[in-house]
């Protein structure tokens, strides 16, 4: 017997697709914005893809199916089949590989492009983590080769976008692929495993040292104590500059010598941007778990909300268009999961949404008969920039009152017979009560004064 749903489970949306209240989504946008103007900012150029992509393009990066989803229709024409060989994309690197190998006689590089868009993921919904969810993602792809300056630069642009967002003291983790790579060889890792170390690695902060030795030592072999001691080389907490002196010293082989040189180079580099260095460190346990980072990664935390994970991440990968071209493509990218990070930062109150509204006026309608007027006020204030909403209901003044407040308009408007008569508007600030009278003439300055 087939349960019915109740009206009140028919209007939840799916689990794992999030959806705002206007005063959250203001919050959001007013994010976005930010993260894009910071983006042009350094010359970065916007590219849109489709949502979707062929399944095949999707698979061919690594693409997990399990957490693919695919396209297909309820119902199918004579002839036609219900099911498509296209899905959502899971990420935006996978669509970027493509469109680079497509229009690659086209574009200019170093291509420096941003990319804002949704991605899906088929994964089991939990607190933070969604099936849907907006990145920002900005990489520079070179062709044949790529300076390492380019990898210093990616964290001056996140360094602007979180000063400029204000959300709080931040440190961007930095270290280098290569260099791990070397590491793990020195200490006997054969090359087929080192992936695997890598991954292992990668979730120390996450289930902590011991269970990292013991699943380096039952998945590769390695004693408990060589285990420990590796976790504990990478873990040693120094400045940035202890770090480096520290790691020049070591003699491990040619591969932890190019990784350690590239590392001197981004930091250098990250200085040179104008990065303040409490703004940054090493961290030699950031391994970014994915197959096809080659050199630089780097991992952004929230000093004071630990708790909130990783807020931004990225890094160097050897040749993004392999799977789609024999010509080699370095590229270097970091990327802002923006959805999870606002709606946690919401959660933990560092991102208020006050306002309900982006208008900073609300007209009052006192009097139907002076509607003409009151839309010509309104009409001023629009072409001076100032967003001005008109209140078209013919109901009390109180009650129109109320829905500014309910919103967080700042400045009202009030014009009855008596002020129409005079030749001027009440403006009330909402926020001290405050009333003066206004001259019809004298609205937008006044106005835009009040605002600021």
């Amino acid at each position: 017997m087939t349960k019915h749903k109740s009206r009140k489970d028919m209007v939840q949306p799916p689990s794992g697709f999030p959806e705002l209240l206007p005063a959250e989504q203001i919050v959001y946008q007013k994010f976005l914005d930010t993260v894009r103007e910071v983006y042009e900012l350094f010359g970065f150029a916007q590219i849109q893809t489709p949502a979707v992509e062929r399944v095949g393009i999707l698979t061919a990066k690594g693409g997990d199916e399990k957490e693919i989803y695919t396209l297909s229709r309820l119902a199918a024409g004579p002839g036609e089949k219900s099911q498509t060989d296209m899905a959502l994309h899971f990420d935006l690197t996978v669509p970027l590989a493509r469109y680079v190998s497509q229009h690659k006689e086209k574009l200019t590089f170093p291509f420096r492009r941003f990319q804002i868009q949704s991605v899906w993921r088929g994964e089991r919904a939990q607190a933070d983590r969604y099936r849907e969810f907006v990145q920002c993602d900005i990489d520079v792809i070179g062709r044949g080769s790529l300076d390492i300056m380019t990898d210093a630069e990616m964290p001056s642009v996140i360094y602007h976008i979180f000063r400029k967002l204000d959300i709080g003291p931040f440190v961007i983790r930095i270290n280098n692929r290569r260099l791990l790579q070397g590491f793990f060889e020195h200490n006997g890792i054969c090359a087929s495993d080192i992936a695997n170390a890598l991954r292992i690695i990668d979730k120390l902060e996450k289930i902590g040292t011991d269970s990292v030795v013991s699943e380096l030592s039952m998945q590769l072999g390695i004693k408990e104590d060589e285990a420990r001691a590796m976790i504990d080389f990478l873990s040693t907490q120094r400045t940035t500059d202890e770090t480096l002196d520290f790691l020049r010293s070591q003699q491990m082989g040619e591969t932890f010598a190019e990784g350690v040189a590239e590392l001197a180079a981004v930091v250098e580099g990250i200085r040179s941007f104008g990065v303040e260095d409490a703004y940054f460190c090493l961290d030699l346990t950031i391994a970014r778990g994915l197959g096809y980072y080659t050199g630089t990664v780097y991992e952004t935390q929230l000093v004071d909300f630990p708790q909130v994970g990783s807020i931004c991440s990225g890094g160097r990968y050897d040749n993004l268009t392999s799977a789609f071209s024999d010509e080699k493509m370095p590229g270097v990218g970091i990327s802002i999961g923006v959805t999870r990070l606002v709606l946690k930062l919401i959660k933990e109150g560092v991102l208020k949404p006050d306002r309900a509204t982006p208008a900073d006026v609300l007209v009052t309608m006192m009097d139907a008969r002076y509607r003409m007027k009151y839309l010509r006020v309104a009409e001023q204030l629009r072409s001076a920039g100032v967003n001005t909403e008109v209140y078209l209901e013919s109901k009390r003044l109180g009650n129109q009152l109320k829905y500014a407040n309910r919103k967080s308009v700042p400045i009202v408007l009030i014009a009855g017979e008596d002020e129409i008569a005079k030749g001027v508007f009440q403006a009330k600030d909402m926020r001290t009560g405050k009333a003066i009278d206004v001259a019809t003439k004298d609205i937008v300055a006044t106005i835009q004064g009040m605002l600021k």
